[in-house]
């Protein structure tokens, strides 16, 4: 993984310990999107003439990347347009159920259509308080984000796909920009049913670019009757009236949709089980070494299992200080969060705990 720490030229300078606000553009991935442009202001409009094919092939390298069909594969500009547009089609008698304080995109997007709420506790038993809020409110819906953005927790998988097996008529959104590009993920096997992700942060996609995943007629099923009846009674073309035109109306853009591509390729030839093991290997250590500076919540300490996202017990001083040594992170909820990706080493953590511990 070090050798790839030249293709990050911020790396030279800064610890970057951020990729949960945004990943990092890197060099071959800049020769694609600069060839890219120049193909485009050389050719103009001729450039876009085989863009339906070029989007195809985007959508099959999702597909393949995460184990999906094609056709429930749907390009978005980002997981909050598309989640949106499957909320505006959903009959507002349904009620959702919400994990407290997760992402606005999520919670605040689903309140402010009308729907009926219910919650669950995000804390050390996590995967319990959602049973128990199944159990008592009976919900239509579960959307909640697969990795929590402040703090890290990381709801179970086998989990969701024995809750999927307990309550079959659940219709279970997960959002996974936060997660996806940290682990291998089978979504055909998963308890998913609809699975979103911006490819900005652990995909090294660059912004304007996401997917929706959907499982086999769960398209077709959250599709409004109004959209079915008038595409049935039109003679447009179907990339206006089909199922997917729903979420991919107007045009798409290659270089965004291009960058994706590229960045899902990159990890692929990396391995994303060697990722996996490598960012594994980065957690633990961290995990460790915070817990016995005595930085992280309880309930995370008490969780087994846990993300990539860490939230430290810290201040406005203590972030700035951090930028002084030239560690780049975030300040969320009460604390400043730091995020590990491939690129990262134990040499940057060791960087970061050495300031923590002339900081106390």
């Amino acid at each position: 993984m070090k050798n790839l720490r030249k293709e990050f030229p911020i790396l030279a300078q800064n610890t970057y310990l951020n990729t949960a606000s945004s990943g990092l553009l890197y060099d071959s991935l800049l020769d694609f999107r600069q060839e890219h442009d120049l193909d485009f202001l050389i050719s103009g409009s001729i450039f876009r003439d085989p863009q339906a094919t070029f989007l195809s092939n985007v959508r099959k390298t999702i597909a393949t990347f995460f184990k999906n069909s094609e056709g429930d594969t749907i390009l978005t500009p980002n997981f909050s347009l598309g989640f949106n547009t499957i909320l505006n089609g959903l009959e507002k008698s349904k009620k959702v159920l919400l994990l407290d304080e997760d992402y606005p995109s999520i919670n605040f997007a689903v309140a402010n259509k009308g729907f009926k709420i219910c919650y669950a506790k995000v804390n050390a038993t996590l995967e319990q308080n959602i049973e128990n809020a199944i159990k008592k409110h009976k919900p239509d819906i579960f959307a909640f984000s697969l990795v929590q953005y402040i703090n890290g927790i990381a709801i179970d998988h086998e989990f969701l796909a024995s809750l999927k097996n307990k309550y079959p008529d659940i219709l279970i959104i997960a959002d996974a920009t936060q997660f996806c590009g940290t682990k291998v993920f089978n979504f055909d096997t998963s308890g998913i049913d609809i699975m979103g992700c911006s490819g900005y942060k652990w995909l090294l996609g660059g912004y304007g670019n996401g997917f929706m995943l959907f499982k086999n007629n769960i398209l077709d099923n959250i599709t409004p009757s109004d959209y079915k009846n008038a595409a049935s009674n039109t003679d447009y073309d179907s990339s206006y009236t089909s199922l997917q035109a729903r979420f991919e109306c107007g045009h798409l853009d290659t270089f965004n949709f291009g960058s994706l591509q590229y960045s899902l390729n990159f990890l692929t030839k990396i391995g994303l089980p060697n990722i996996e093991t490598h960012i594994h290997e980065l957690c633990d250590y961290a995990k460790s070494e915070l817990t016995n500076l005595q930085l992280l919540e309880e309930d995370v300490i008490k969780r087994s299992k846990h993300s990539s996202i860490f939230n430290l017990k810290g201040d406005h001083r203590l972030f700035n200080q951090l930028q002084k040594d030239h560690i780049i992170t975030s300040l969320r909820g009460s604390g400043i969060r730091i995020s590990l990706h491939f690129f990262n080493t134990i040499e940057d953590l060791d960087k970061l705990f050495n300031t923590l511990h002339r900081y106390r």
